[in-house]
C-alpha cells in the first residue's frame, strides 16, 4: 500500500495527461519489442504456391500500433509550450540526468533548447518509464 505523496512541484501538464502518455508510448515500444524477439522481425515463410494465394489485408495489430503512434503523436503535438519543457524535463529526471529537486532548471533548459517535441520524445525507447520515474521522482503518486 503506498502511501500518499505531496507533490514538490506544481505542474502546468496535467499529471493525468502524462500518464497518457506513458501508457501509449509503452504501448508502442511493447509491440516494437515483441517485432524483435528471436531477431526476427515479420518473417514469413511462404513456400511453393502459397504466393500466389496468401492475401494480406493488413493486420489489426499493425493498424493498433499504427493508431497508437498516431495518437501519441497528437497528444504531444498539441502540448503547449510550457507543457513539452515539463515534459522532457520529466524524461531527464526519470533518467537521471536532473535530480527532482533541479525540476525547475530542468525546465528552464527544455525551454532554451530549440526541441521538436515529437521527434525528440518519440525517438526514447523507455519514453514511458522515465516519465513515470519522473513523476514519481518529483512527488506526483502513481495512478491507483
Amino acid at each position: 500500500m503506498r502511501k500518499s505523496v505531496e507533490p514538490v512541484w506544481d505542474l502546468t501538464i496535467a499529471p493525468d495527461t502524462v500518464r497518457l502518455i506513458v501508457d501509449k508510448a509503452r504501448t508502442i515500444s511493447a509491440a516494437v519489442n515483441e517485432d524483435y524477439d528471436d531477431g526476427a522481425e515479420h518473417e514469413v515463410e511462404l513456400d511453393g504456391d502459397a504466393h500466389r494465394t496468401h492475401h494480406h489485408d493488413g493486420l489489426a495489430e499493425e493498424e493498433t500500433e499504427d493508431q497508437t503512434e498516431r495518437e501519441l503523436r497528437q497528444i504531444v503535438r498539441e502540448l503547449n509550450v510550457d507543457e513539452a519543457a515539463e515534459l522532457i524535463a520529466l524524461v531527464w529526471i526519470g533518467r537521471g540526468d536532473y535530480e527532482a529537486a533541479e525540476f525547475g532548471d530542468a525546465v528552464k533548459e527544455a525551454r532554451q533548447r530549440d526541441y521538436k517535441p515529437v521527434r525528440y520524445l518519440l525517438g526514447m525507447p523507455m519514453l514511458g518509464d522515465w516519465l513515470e520515474e519522473g513523476l514519481e521522482a518529483i512527488g506526483v503518486a502513481p495512478e491507483e
